[in-house]
């Protein structure tokens, strides 16, 4: 693979093959599997969605930057006052203002004193100490307000001071983006992209019958029977997934600053590689790790290998399974591109794997997932760090 373009930096482009056991990572409206018929195959298939949330989890806790979803924007405010000693009766009544205050239509909760925004706002955890400060500021006026009982009451507080924490930003909105149409200048691109997870190859749903056994029934042996009966949908299969950081987006929302972007990628990169989203983990437990990463750090565009798999791999004929043949179809197809677009865009490639043999498709091999992030940042804002 060609890795010698002198143009500038502009996507990362990260690409997974992972086998994953019996599991049901994520579930439809009716529990079942999600599936996507592609090249003419059933396939097993995670949402983009899903994956994404738990890359931002992981994220969070590995940079120790929380951001906030949530309508309930006001009860986190009153239970924040009521830790700092407020009357829970006046916290809950500040809590209300906070919500009523913004630009964002509100609605009360029926038969709750609570209100809540109809648009779920996106902001800093560190948010919520500002909106409780901003009570604490206006403490007096919200004693002798009345409480927010319709959507036509008004908030003692000023809107424009809510307004300005809910455009505030942290590095996780910085990266992963804003929809908050409501509030003027409060929207952030984002500047990942995640694709939906798609099995390699043809997938099967199973179906799991299960029992619970009631344990006093199961003691005194007096009737028959267990307590509940009921079944469950699972798959397993080797996963393609794909993202793409744009540098371009990252640095505008940074204002420029390469030196939080190259943290916040590295941190983006490691989170998608070792995140796996947590549905009926419990009941499945299936940690594993990817079989193969490979990073191309690309100047032209972003390129996803998925078209790699319209046909379907086929397990190996000696020693079965889709592990071995995915990441070699991978490494075929990256070498294809590479050659089809003449080497352009590539800044730099490389891999690393649980694989033995090379895979010359995909560039440099390193030895473990840390070392391959680290150079992929290094050829994309070398000079971040400086």
């Amino acid at each position: 693979m060609t890795t010698t373009d002198s143009k500038p930096a502009r996507f990362i482009d990260i690409h997974v093959v992972q086998s994953v056991p019996f599991a049901n990572l994520n579930r439809d409206d009716n529990n079942s599997v999600k599936t996507v018929r592609y090249g003419d195959t059933d396939r097993t298939r995670v949402s983009s969605q899903s994956w994404k949330r738990a890359v931002r989890q992981y994220f969070q806790q590995s940079v120790g930057e929380q951001a906030l979803r949530t309508r309930r924007i006001g009860a986190r405010v009153a239970r924040l006052l009521q830790e700092r000693g407020w009357p829970a009766d006046l916290a809950q009544r500040a809590g209300q203002h906070v919500a009523a205050g913004s630009s964002i239509k509100f609605e009360v909760v029926k038969d709750s004193p609570t209100v809540s925004t109809n648009a779920m706002v996106y902001v800093p955890e560190t948010a919520v100490a500002d909106l409780a400060d901003l009570a604490d500021e206006h403490r007096e006026q919200l004693e002798a307000a009345k409480d927010i009982k319709k959507p036509a009451d008004k908030s003692v507080l000023p809107q424009d001071r809510i307004d300005a924490v809910l455009r505030s930003r942290n590095g996780v909105i910085n990266l992963f983006g804003r929809m908050l149409a409501e509030v003027d200048d409060a929207g952030v691109d984002g500047a990942v992209q995640v694709a939906h997870a798609l099995t390699t190859h043809p997938t099967d749903v199973e179906l799991d019958y299960f029992s619970a056994v009631d344990d006093v029934t199961s003691a005194w042996g007096d009737t028959a029977g267990s307590a509940h009966m009921g079944h469950a949908e699972f798959s397993a299969g080797v996963f393609y997934r794909y993202a793409t950081v744009d540098l371009a987006d990252l640095l505008r929302n940074l204002g420029g600053d390469k030196a939080a972007a190259r943290e916040l990628a590295a941190g983006f990169a490691e989170a998608f590689v070792l995140s796996l989203p947590q549905a009926k983990k419990t009941a499945t437990a299936p940690h594993t790790i990817p079989d193969l990463v490979h990073v191309s750090v690309r100047s032209d565009r972003p390129l996803s290998y998925a078209a790699a798999f319209e046909k379907p791999v086929r397990s190996d004929r000696e020693d079965g399974g889709y592990a071995a043949a995915s990441r070699t179809a991978l490494s075929r197809y990256a070498g294809a591109a590479d050659k089809l677009l003449g080497g352009r865009g590539v800044v730099r490639a490389g891999w690393a794997s649980l694989e033995e043999k090379d895979l010359a498709g995909l560039g440099a091999r390193h030895d473990s997932f840390p070392d391959l992030i680290d150079a992929a940042i290094d050829a994309a804002l070398g000079e971040a760090g400086a």
